[in-house]
């Protein structure tokens, strides 16, 4: 640490260590800074220094360190309330209210001293003058800790009654703690509407809306308003990740996961914060921290998870189980010497009352990626009501179930066939009933099914039953050619063929079983099509054979619901051969037919395949309603029969038609589900990432920031140019950097923009390099990187002058000079003017570097006029023209902005009214750069003419000041209401003017000479 000389050193030190993390290198650092000042001899160095320990150990795990700082303070002030300026008079009053409930939170301290210290604060704040809000408010704290709702409710009554004043909580703090008691009192709906301004961004402070966000999550939930509770968790738990001092609403975002089947990101977030498990110095919040701790855990436990590895205090292994109960001991613990001290049984209630919380929600999907592997896989429901029979399972009710399964084509019916196999261990079935568990267990095998459809058709024919066994063969020979031996299954195929339509000629067999082998033979036909889809005579023959189907079954399915399906899938089968025929409007129709038959037919779940098809076929033919309308129905028709993997890829194929139309908020919802399904079928790395990455650009569109980047920096790491391109890594990390730089992450935002423009750097095509490299340098400068800025915005003219985009290359030169000019005299840029069209200050980035770059602005932005004039010779039609003059008149504008903001305050009068002169003449020349436009440029016309009018209010011209306002006024007295947007730009311009004419008029002396703008 740098020895600390002076008082000035003292507060810049103390500034600096105020912009550091919470935590207790930041606490170390104050407790320095005190020793530091003690040694200055000034007393109001130590009350500051005071004042400063006791903030950032109230904005950390170290709460409890903050009365000896503040004891301290209040012996000072009163042995010399006369060392105590204004500020600090204010500050000793303001903390009061952080020590009375601080003291709440520390179960040692016993509560009659904290009902003295009450008294206290409210006869102090008597004595200064100031209203009892802040004192009811701290009663009403105390009341509700202890559980005397009565008192509780009487000094809410009076702390809303009293008058607001300087001592109060700021609003949003207020109406947290409000909605806060409302939400204890089980009155949901009114804490929400409480919250509803902080929640909405109209108040914030430094832990606003942090905490309102965490508190809603469980009203919302139960208020069934789910769609809200996943929003304000992204949002929020994005607020509270790096703050130290938050671990209660840290707690309420565990205390979400466990309530709505996010076990696993209840995990990650235990896994984020170890310190939160042993952190004493502020009991309450370790007390709520590790109620939700055994929330989960139990939840863990009674998924199965019991023995899995889950993270805890350091030094140690620990299983959920023994997590559970280590935990709720010392939830119990804290809450049991809380109670002590307040004398009542409240808070060990509530406490367990909370771990004994069940989810609210099965499962909420988030978006988010999820550690795999924490929610096990939940094992099919047995297909009837197999109770033991003398202590073994009702074989005979499970073969009827399954046989009635099968017969109708109902799910499940292969799984309620292994059902029977198990429970027939050991017991002898007669061979039909071994065929038909063979034949079933072939299906599940798919390709590698093939000898056992043959032990299948053997029992068959031991049975009796020729054309079952026939049948059996005949898809046996079809799994062959899925298994990619396409002519030993034709070949394999030919022999039944031949026998069943014999058999079936000669009354040996049935309709059903005779469909079943042509139909086996025209799915081995068909995929002999595709394998060799050139030969016409190959489609031929599957065509001829599906129609053979046809011929047979249609007209006579009668209550046959296998006879249906066979038909309806025959259609389908011409669909495909269509396609293969290039002809896409026949396959279509005739996919719709197939998909149409099965749902007629009560198999609806058979239809999506189709339904599926016939989306992408209506897509590629540019029938996007066609194709919506088949992905709805093919998702309603799925049901809860459509495997996670088809169910996702349908919500992502609609996400994206949805969000084409736009359709954002239908789009997301799709994504977000197609995200859940990618996830739950283990897909997340591939189709997972992309639903991630598409939701996170859907949430971006409405401007829902924080969401976004929390969906699209969980998408990151498993976006890879291999499986997914490197377009959607350079579309996901451009969308993060917009997110960030809409939350006021500059920097992070600059890295983002950075880490996509070296990935568009190698592309044939420079457009999105030199608009990613540009946008980087916005981030930089708006993180006060003026020297990084300076080369972004230089790598981006580079680029935009190589690629002929003078406005591009316009823009970046602006930019660059006014780095060059803050660079010189330090300033942030925040004061300079834009204007009510949006684009006066759009270049002007901020952050000193520390260079006298006055000449080098000047250079950068004549350049900027000379690229506009050269390139105005060349346009290559009017709207370029018209672009290009727009560019020139902004440039003329801010190059006039930029010389006024030059003029420093010790510059001499002569040399400063000779700037502002050559100011006053480049947004002249704006002004009529402007009028050339007509009227679609007049609100930067009168932006222009009104900034002359300032700069010669300045040069002592009132007269010409004057004359332009009301020009200005004229200019928008026959303006019609041309839209919200006009009308607002169109008023601020007369606002802009009509306080012109009053500075001039209030001050008919003003302008006896050119002063620095600041």
């Amino acid at each position: 640490m740098s020895e600390i000389t002076d008082f000035d050193a003292l507060r810049r030190a103390m500034a600096e260590n105020a912009e550091q993390p919470e935590g207790p290198a930041r606490n170390a650092r104050a407790e320095e800074l005190l020793t530091a000042a003690e040694k200055l001899n000034i007393p109001l160095a130590v009350i500051e220094a005071l004042g400063h320990q006791l903030k950032v150990y109230n904005y950390s795990s170290e709460k409890g360190k903050m009365f000896v700082p503040f004891a301290r303070l209040l012996r000072m002030w009163d042995e010399r309330p006369e060392d105590f300026d204004a500020y600090e008079t204010h500050s000793l009053h303001w903390v009061f209210k952080w020590v009375s409930s601080g003291m709440l939170d520390q179960p040692h301290i016993p509560l009659a001293s904290i009902e003295k210290w009450l008294g206290e604060m409210e006869r102090r704040y008597r004595l200064a003058g100031h209203s009892e809000r802040a004192v009811r408010s701290a009663e009403h704290c105390v009341a509700a800790h202890v559980g005397d709702v009565a008192r509780a409710e009487r000094a809410y009554a009076a702390w809303l009654a009293a008058d607001r004043d300087s001592m109060a909580d700021c609003h949003a703090c207020e109406l947290h703690g409000q909605g806060w008691w409302q939400a204890e009192l089980g009155r949901d709906a009114q804490a929400l509407q409480l919250w509803r301004p902080v929640l909405d961004g109209e108040y914030a402070c430094a832990h606003e809306p942090h905490t309102a966000l965490a508190s809603s999550l469980v009203p919302l939930l139960r208020l069934g308003r789910t769609d809200e509770a996943r929003a304000n968790h992204l949002r929020g738990f994005r607020l509270v990740r790096a703050m130290e001092s938050m671990r209660g609403a840290y707690a309420e975002h565990v205390e979400f996961c466990a309530l709505t089947g996010n076990e696993a990101r209840g995990l990650e977030l235990l896994a984020e914060r170890p310190a939160y498990f042993t952190d004493d110095g502020h009991p309450q919040s370790k007390l709520e921290f590790m109620s939700v701790v055994a929330l989960l855990m139990d939840r863990l436990t009674g998924l199965g998870l019991g023995d899995r590895q889950v993270p805890g205090p350091a030094g140690r292994e620990w299983t959920a189980r023994e997590l559970a109960a280590h935990a709720r001991a010392g939830a119990l613990a804290l809450a049991a010497r809380f109670d002590e001290r307040n004398g009542t049984t409240y808070v060990s209630e509530r406490a367990r009352a909370r771990m004994a919380r069940k989810p609210l929600v099965e499962r909420l999907p988030l978006g988010v990626r999820l550690s795999p592997g924490v929610r096990p896989v939940p094992a099919p429901a047995p297909p009837v009501d197999a109770a033991p029979v003398a202590g073994r399972p009702d074989l005979p009710a499970l073969l009827a179930e399954a046989r009635r399964l099968s017969d109708t084509l109902r799910p499940g019916a292969v799984e309620a066939w292994a059902a029977v196999a198990a429970a027939a261990e050991g017991v002898e079935l007669d061979p039909r009933d071994r065929a038909e568990m063979a034949d079933h267990e072939a299906m599940s095998l798919g390709p590698e099914g093939v000898a056992l459809f043959e032990r299948a058709a053997g029992l068959y024919a031991e049975a009796g039953d020729p054309g079952e066994a026939l049948a059996a063969r005949a898809r046996g020979a079809y799994v062959r050619a899925l298994a990619g031996d396409v002519a030993g299954a034709v070949a394999a195929v030919a022999g039944p063929y031949e026998e069943v339509l014999a058999l079936y000629a000669a009354g040996g067999t049935g309709l059903r079983q005779t469909a079943s082998v042509l139909m086996g033979r025209a799915r081995t036909l068909l995929r002999r099509a595709h394998e060799e889809p050139g030969p016409d005579a190959v489609r031929a023959a599957a065509e001829a054979a599906v129609r053979e189907v046809l011929a047979l079954v249609d007209g006579r399915t009668g209550e046959d619901v296998r006879l249906a399906a066979r038909a309806a899938e025959a259609r389908a089968m011409l669909g495909e051969l269509a396609g293969l025929a290039g002809d896409l409007e026949a396959a279509a129709e005739l996919f719709a037919r197939g998909a149409a038959a099965f749902v007629a037919a009560g198999l609806p779940w058979f239809a999506v395949e189709y339904e599926a098809r016939l989306a992408s076929l209506a897509h590629h033919l540019g029938d996007m309603a066609e194709a919506e309308r088949a992905l709805r129905a093919a998702l309603e028709h799925g049901g809860a029969q459509l495997e996670a993997p088809g169910r996702a890829q349908l919500h992502l194929q609609l996400a994206e038609l949805v969000g084409d139309r736009g359709d954002a908020v239908e789009a997301a919802g799709h994504a977000l589900e197609a995200a859940h399904w990618a996830d739950e079928a283990g897909e997340s790395a591939t189709l997972g990432a992309w639903a991630r990455q598409q939701l996170g650009g859907f949430l971006l569109r409405q401007g829902r920031w924080a969401e976004a980047a929390e969906v699209l920096e969980s998408a990151l790491p498993e976006l890879t140019a291999e499986t997914h391109g490197d377009g959607a890594v350079v579309q996901t990390l451009w969308w993060l950097g917009d997110c960030l730089s809409e939350l006021g992450e500059h920097r992070a935002a600059a890295e983002r923009r950075l880490q996509a423009a070296e990935i568009a750097r190698q592309w044939p095509e420079q457009q999105d390099h030199a608009t990613l490299a540009h946008l980087a340098g916005e981030s930089l400068a708006e993180a006060g990187l003026s020297a990084e800025a300076d080369r972004a915005y230089a790598r981006a003219g580079s680029l935009w002058r190589e690629l002929g985009n003078v406005p591009g290359l316009v823009r970046s030169l602006r930019a660059r000079a006014w780095l060059a000019l803050d660079g010189r005299d330090g300033r942030d840029g925040q004061d300079r003017p834009g204007g009510p069209d949006g684009r006066d200050g759009q270049d002007r980035p901020g952050g000193p570097d520390g260079r006298d770059g006055l000449e080098d602005a000047r250079g950068l932005m004549a350049d900027a006029v000379r690229a506009c004039e050269a390139a105005l010779d060349t346009a290559a039609d009017e709207e370029s023209r018209q672009q290009l003059v727009a560019e020139l008149g902004h440039t003329h504008r801010q190059f006039g902005d930029l010389l006024v903001r030059s003029v420093t305050e010790d510059a001499d009068e002569a040399s400063a009214r000779a700037v502002f002169e050559e100011a006053l003449a480049r947004v002249l020349v704006s002004a009529e750069v402007f009028a050339s436009l007509g009227d679609g440029a007049l609100h930067s016309r009168t932006g222009s003419e009104l900034a002359a009018g300032r700069l010669e209010a300045d040069l002592g011209r009132p007269v010409d000041a004057a004359a332009r306002a009301r020009a200005v006024l004229a200019a928008y007295g026959g303006q019609g209401d041309e839209g919200a947007a006009s009308s607002e730009a169109a008023r601020a311009r007369r606002a802009e003017a009509e306080q012109l004419l009053r500075l001039l008029a209030d001050q008919p002396d003003a302008g006896t000479g050119p002063t620095p703008r600041r």
